[in-house]
């Protein structure tokens, strides 16, 4: 009994968990990082807990407007919340090295690799993984988004990104901090809006 409980003391540890979770995102996250962000997503909202979707979403949006590796951003960011500043290191090494390790140790043979059959084959089948991994986390966001800016506003906003970062294009950082800064004003925009329609709805029921 004694055994076991330290064994579920050691596992609930923060610190254990966190580089539980950044290793596995580190040495699973094939593809760089859209790729490790549905794997990032699961150990922070559906494995431990750490955060709620919405405040995910919030972290993601954040972390792709500021410069460098979105997974490393991300995986600091979760460090810090939980354990401060020793737990971003923590959290951002246990990413890094497992990937930074395998880098090293088949650095000698990648040429030979790159023209394997076999590794081109393997390469071309976890494509499709990749892609609905990322496809399955984006309707979900998109539906958050509709649920909270409504139908008009969500589609609306859909089609505003899709111009701006594939007719323009702007960059994705700048289209981010676009609609960070409408996404501040939008609940309040629209509480004033409802409370107007309420006084002039109550303004025609008293001329009634």
């Amino acid at each position: 009994m004694e055994a076991v409980a330290m064994g579920s003391a050691f596992l609930s540890n923060r610190y254990v968990q966190l580089v539980a979770a950044m290793v596995r995102t580190g040495v699973l996250g094939y593809g760089g990082g859209p790729s490790v962000i549905p794997l990032i997503r699961y150990e922070a909202v559906s494995r431990y807990g750490w955060l709620k979707d919405e405040e995910f979403g919030e972290v993601l949006a954040v972390a792709n407007a500021l410069p460098g590796p979105i997974a490393t951003k991300i995986a600091a960011y979760l460090g810090y919340r939980e354990k401060g500043w020793t737990g971003a290191a923590v959290a951002m090494i246990a990413h890094i090295l497992p990937s930074s390790a395998a880098m090293l140790a088949l650095m000698s043979i990648v040429q030979r690799l790159s023209r394997s059959a076999a590794v081109a084959g393997m390469i071309a089948a976890v494509v499709p993984v990749i892609a609905v991994m990322i496809g399955m986390m984006a309707y979900e966001f998109g539906q958050k988004a509709v649920k909270g800016l409504g139908w008009a506003a969500g589609l609306a906003a859909f089609a505003l990104t899709f111009l701006l970062l594939e007719v323009v294009p702007i960059h994705p950082a700048i289209v981010i901090a676009l609609f960070l800064a409408y996404g501040a004003v939008h609940f309040r925009m629209a509480e004033r809006l409802r409370a107007r329609l309420d006084r002039s709805k109550r303004r025609k029921e008293g001329d009634v």
